[in-house]
């Protein structure tokens, strides 16, 4: 493949017909279900590139995040769990299933290895520290959440992937086979596992790898199995979904909600850090992970600012959640981990072999 791979393949052929039969699919590309401006009306694309070329330095962490190294493939155990690896990418193990979500390790999130570097420590996953992974999940195509070179590696590794209309393109043309793939719309529901449901579910965002926009769909999603219902959200700004697919579909065991990367010129496609709380009662969350943070900068604000203002906006509301470091085990049902670790970078750095 050449240098320009990186940005995939558009939708064509049996994929682009059933891309055109959507009911959210109109005038040449995907709607969201209310109106949304990618860019606030009014904002400067000159000032914005200004803006990002001058970004404040505390924008990125002064020294490598702290981290838990677990042995995901060493353990057989039933108890679910969610390994966060830091930003939206995280690993579940739940009613025998194994599951990886918009996974992203080669430490960028842009086309160009020298853009939008990972955080120092944030490194300390890599796909050999994989299982064999059941359901591969990508919520949509952006960059920090569908990676090239992480896809191709997973290529033999996971048995099937499950993604958003039209972003089996992208996979099938870096070599993943077309019958280990699966588009869902949004209401499209597959079987997984033994009786479980993974159901595409709407959210408020946009698409694309390159200056074109919606030409595949983004996704939130909702997965139910062994008796626990998860919300996996992707990517969404703030809207009425989140209160209808919680009537639908909750109450939810646990909320994995996007928290950051929000900023004042484009508020309808990601949430503030208190939306992400309200979203979460809305879904009848029983606990929130608040996730889009913690390893790239792709915004103007604090890198922690998301994760304090979480924090504050859920104890007010008396909503649990969990802040785990990355690679610290998250349990269903058990004690969640809330240890403020950001307050402590640059102090110290743990690595050890836990097992799940």
């Amino acid at each position: 493949m050449g240098l320009l791979s990186v940005f995939g393949r558009a939708p064509s052929g049996a994929r682009l017909e059933r891309v055109r039969r959507s009911p959210h699919y109109k005038g040449g590309t995907f709607q969201n279900t209310m109106p949304t401006r990618v860019m606030r009306e009014g904002a400067s694309l000159p000032r914005m590139i200004w803006e990002f070329m001058n970004k404040p330095a505390d924008t990125a962490p002064s020294a490598p995040l702290p981290s838990v190294k677990v042995d995901l493939r060493g353990q057989t155990g039933d108890e679910p769990v969610v390994v966060w690896f830091g930003h939206s990418s995280y690993f579940i193990k739940l009613a025998g299933l194994t599951v990886l979500v918009d996974p992203v390790f080669c430490g960028y999130a842009s086309p160009f290895p020298f853009s939008t570097k990972a955080f120092a420590g944030t490194d300390v996953y890599g796909v050999d520290d994989l299982p064999e992974i059941d359901i591969v999940l990508i919520t949509h195509d952006h960059y920090d959440h569908l990676d090239y070179k992480t896809m191709q590696r997973l290529a033999t590794k996971g048995r099937h992937f499950y993604t958003s209309l039209g972003v089996g393109s992208h996979l099938e043309y870096w070599g993943i086979p077309a019958s280990t793939i699966t588009e869902l719309d949004w209401w499209d529901e597959v079987a997984v596992g033994d009786g479980g449901v993974l159901t595409a579910t709407s959210a408020r965002h946009f698409s694309g790898r390159d200056f074109r926009r919606g030409r595949t769909l983004w996704s939130s999603f909702v997965l139910r199995v062994g008796g626990y219902t998860l919300f996996l959200g992707g990517d969404s700004g703030y809207g009425p979904h989140f209160k209808m697919i919680g009537e639908r579909f909750g109450p939810m065991d646990l909320a994995i909600l996007e928290c950051g990367q929000y900023g004042k010129d484009w508020p309808a496609i990601h949430m503030q850090p208190e939306e992400c709380v309200t979203a979460a009662g809305e879904l009848r969350a029983k606990a929130l992970l608040p996730v889009h943070w913690g390893k790239f900068s792709l915004s103007l604000h604090p890198w922690d600012e998301p994760v304090r203002r979480v924090v504050a906006a859920a104890r007010e509301k008396g909503l649990a959640f969990a802040t785990p470091m990355i690679g610290e085990p998250v349990a269903l049902g058990g004690p969640l981990p809330q240890t403020a670790w950001w307050e402590g970078v640059g102090r110290y750095h743990v690595s050890t072999g836990w097992g799940l």
